[in-house]
């Protein structure tokens, strides 16, 4: 995410970070590159215009002039303001009314709504403990409803049911019937979308809205749509009293324009932004995160909620009383671990939210032979017998054989398996001998914690708030 604006922004600011003084004119000359990144990472113009102005304001002031470290001072100024565009902080969905809250999701079709209201469904579900109905007022698109239907049940979501011979308005007020004899909390209303913005589909949206006076007007746009994404919410905002917007694809926009568009734009949140196509990928938009992750400052804090959500904590207490046990790592619980990083993404995931990873994280080919070997590990140990995963040193030259045979990989790939798994047991022998798990875990908490204002991890000397 944001590959390509991050790339530009740090070479534009690296020039001038390292400065023991900052005069106006080098400041001039950062600025040029820094709105250069921005203009190519199709950020909206007046964006840019007010974006570059705000800093250039703070900059020539005392603030970073008479600074003992100038370079840094500016920097921490690039991510305020990059932070202040996106809108300061994250503002979650209103709920706080006689239920069923009603959501209303507007959006163009290809956006992903559908897709939308089933992932904000299982977040409502799994972290707010909301009970959940949803329903389709897409009475264009037949597939529509039956999409929102299978993922209805894949999050064990309540799902209303409808058809295209029904009024979207006639349908929505059966739900909002429905939900009340159910005691259902939340109501996610999906709607139809159009190939553009056109009167017909605004008069009918505006109709059902007046209609069923949502809470919530969620409009869902395409991140990879770039300035597109912020011009197609303005007219929404114009149509409808949009309360938020929800940025889908993200995970696909390597320049980054629509997260940094939209807010100024509209006037409204990015409440929410969709991280990939798994019915999980959904996170909340904290501004001052993604400001980090585009500084490739990292965002451990948001890594760390996801580690807390995603590991099976009774596995991982399981396996540190067994290795101080003496019992030993192995295969079985080495798989384990893989499926944990698997779960958050991969590398890929987790590097875009390392401090000071993000260049590694855009050596594509050498991350996406990384991905892959990962996945070869994983066939190579389920290939074994339960009694190779458990005794390793059993695996002779014959288990070998069958093992890469069984796994479509060659004898030396296991070698490799079965020698990075010795050494990955020394390494938890170690760590657990010397209470390291713990003393790693409360440095991730550090990099996470207090003094950053809830942003990812900043580099070591760099200003807190």
């Amino acid at each position: 995410m944001f590959e390509s604006l991050s790339d530009r922004l740090n070479n534009a600011l690296r020039s001038i970070s390292g400065k023991a003084k900052i005069t106006e004119e080098n400041i001039q000359g950062t600025l040029r590159e820094v709105r250069m990144a921005l203009l190519e990472a199709d950020v909206a113009l007046p964006v840019v215009k007010s974006f570059i102005a705000d800093v250039k304001e703070r900059a020539v002031g005392s603030e970073v002039l008479k600074s003992l470290s100038p370079g840094q001072a500016f920097l921490k100024i690039v991510h305020e303001e990059l932070q202040k565009v996106m809108g300061e902080a994250n503002e979650g969905l209103k709920l706080n009314t006689q239920p069923p809250a009603v959501v209303l999701m507007a959006g163009l079709q290809g956006a992903g709504k559908t897709t939308t209201v089933a992932k904000l469904a299982k977040f409502l579900k799994e972290r707010q403990k909301k009970s959940v109905m949803v329903v389709s007022a897409d009475v264009y698109r037949p597939a529509a409803i039956k999409q929102l239907e299978t993922l209805a049940k894949d999050v064990g979501a309540e799902f209303f049911p409808s058809d295209t011979s029904q009024k979207p308005i006639a349908i929505a007020k059966g739900a909002i019937a429905a939900a009340k004899l159910k005691y259902i909390d939340v109501l996610l209303v999906d709607t139809a979308g159009r190939l553009a913005v056109d009167e017909e589909m605004m008069a009918e949206i505006k109709d059902l809205h007046a209609a069923i006076t949502p809470i919530e007007t969620l409009f869902v746009v395409d991140a990879m749509t770039g300035q597109d994404a912020a011009n197609t919410a303005k007219a929404f905002n114009e149509a409808l009293p949009l309360t938020g917007v929800v940025l889908t694809k993200a995970d696909g926009d390597a320049r980054g324009g629509a997260a940094l568009s939209v807010r100024h734009i509209t006037g409204k949140p990015i409440k929410f932004i969709g991280m990939g196509e798994k019915i999980d990928a959904l996170e909340l938009f904290h501004p001052d995160r993604i400001a980090s992750r585009i500084l490739d400052m990292g965002d451990v804090l948001s890594l760390i909620e996801e580690a807390e959500r995603k590991i099976d904590k009774e596995k991982a207490d399981k396996l540190a009383k067994k290795i101080q046990k003496g019992k030993g790592f192995d295969l079985e619980d080495f798989r384990d671990q893989l499926l944990q990083m698997k779960s958050m993404g991969g590398l890929m995931g987790m590097m875009d939210k390392l401090p000071g990873m993000g260049k590694l994280g855009q050596m594509g080919d050498q991350m996406g032979v990384a991905e892959k070997q990962l996945k070869q590990t994983e066939a190579i140990i389920n290939s074994m017998t339960p009694l190779e995963r458990r005794q390793p040193e059993k695996i002779n030259g014959s288990r070998k054989k069958r093992i890469a045979m069984g796994s479509g990989s060659q004898i030396q790939d296991v070698n490799r398996v079965l020698k990075q798994h010795e050494q990955m047991q020394k390494m938890m022998k170690k760590m657990t001998a010397k209470g390291g798990m713990r003393k790693m875990m409360q440095a991730m908490g550090g990099l996470g914690g207090g003094g950053m204002g809830g942003g990812g991890g900043l580099p070591p000397g760099f200003p807190r708030r």
